[in-house]
């Protein structure tokens, strides 16, 4: 059995990770860490959980779980590992953004791998230390990286993304206070969301040469899960060769389907799947990619790259359904 702690238990993404875990057929949670939440029940702030779990939050850490996994808010990994040093062996996924960046990639003689499994998957499996990509990113560099490989980046590509209001965080704030969020619709940090630095530094692993733009419009959703990205850019190739290479990129990939048919974002919220839809009008390709911000865009992902590190195979307790009504 996989030994487990998690920091930061109290949000979203550690939530996630726990439900997962519970039912892993390889994973033991040892503790879920949380100083606003200390001795109090893991239901206190996960009220899904009441009956399925026993066990409390603890303000302390056993350094010696096989790995651990950092939920904290960004740019308090670094910070949190500065005053928590774990065993020479324990192995870690930070679900933040510390370490996502290449120059951000050694810290206190760890070298982190940037983990998303359909590119790094042969390093993920050897390393002992984990970036877990960012939702935007995942959903955006999964949508981009058939045509980097091929090199098929001729111009900038529009993106326009919409995620849930988990996306956000747990924390309250005006923007994801139901009065405000429910028959409503905003875009923000347009042009210059954070998570363009890692969707461009992975662009860049599979096309060095692309230099061109990526025009980035994020949006906040009036629904609590998922993130529905559409992209579009000139290729003069034709549609069918496109999704050829698509289908050849992903075909080992378990979580990533290629369709030419409309898709819809309830096709994958609560699941680890990543369906990307692709359209092609004159030299114009659409491309849709949808995936769950707190699953594959965060917990289930780091939960695919645990498997990786472990030897497991890649899908072990990620078989999620989605809900279709």
């Amino acid at each position: 059995m996989i030994n487990i702690g998690i920091i930061g238990g109290s949000g979203y993404t550690a939530g996630e990770l726990i439900r997962i875990l519970m039912f892993h057929p390889n994973a033991k949670i040892d503790f879920v860490y949380s100083t606003t939440n200390a001795g109090k029940p893991l239901s206190i702030a996960h009220h899904d959980l009441l009956g399925d779990i026993e066990m409390n939050f603890t303000d302390t850490v056993n350094p010696n779980v096989n790995v651990v996994f950092l939920c904290l808010g960004h740019g308090k990994s670094k910070a949190f590992l500065e005053h928590n040093p774990f065993s020479t062996q324990t192995k870690i996924i930070d679900l933040g953004n510390d370490f996502r960046l290449t120059k951000d990639h050694h810290f206190d003689g760890k070298t982190f791998v940037y983990g998303l499994p359909e590119l790094n998957k042969s390093e993920i499996k050897n390393a002992q230390f984990i970036a877990n990509p960012g939702c935007f990113a995942t959903a955006i560099q999964l949508a981009l990286l058939p045509l980097a490989k091929h090199h098929l980046l001729k111009t900038e590509v529009h993106i326009n993304a919409t995620t849930g209001s988990t996306g956000a965080g747990v924390t309250p704030s005006e923007t994801t206070h139901f009065s405000w969020r429910s028959n409503n619709m905003s875009h923000y940090k347009a042009f210059d969301h954070q998570h363009l630095g890692e969707i461009n530094q992975s662009v860049n692993q599979l096309q060095v040469a692309y230099k061109n733009e990526l025009i980035f419009v994020p949006n906040r959703g009036d629904f609590a899960r998922g993130i529905f990205a559409t992209l579009y850019t000139t290729i003069e190739e034709s549609l069918e060769d496109i999704v050829a290479k698509y289908v050849a990129f992903y075909a080992a990939q378990p979580f990533v389907t290629v369709t030419t048919t409309a898709i819809n974002m309830k096709q994958v919220v609560q699941t680890n799947k990543c369906i990307i839809s692709l359209m092609k009008k004159g030299n114009r390709l659409l491309i849709t990619s949808i995936i769950d911000n707190l699953t594959k865009g965060a917990s289930g992902q780091a939960i695919q790259n645990m498997n990786l590190m472990f030897g497991l195979d890649e899908s072990t307790g990620l078989h999620l359904k989605p809900s279709g009504f």
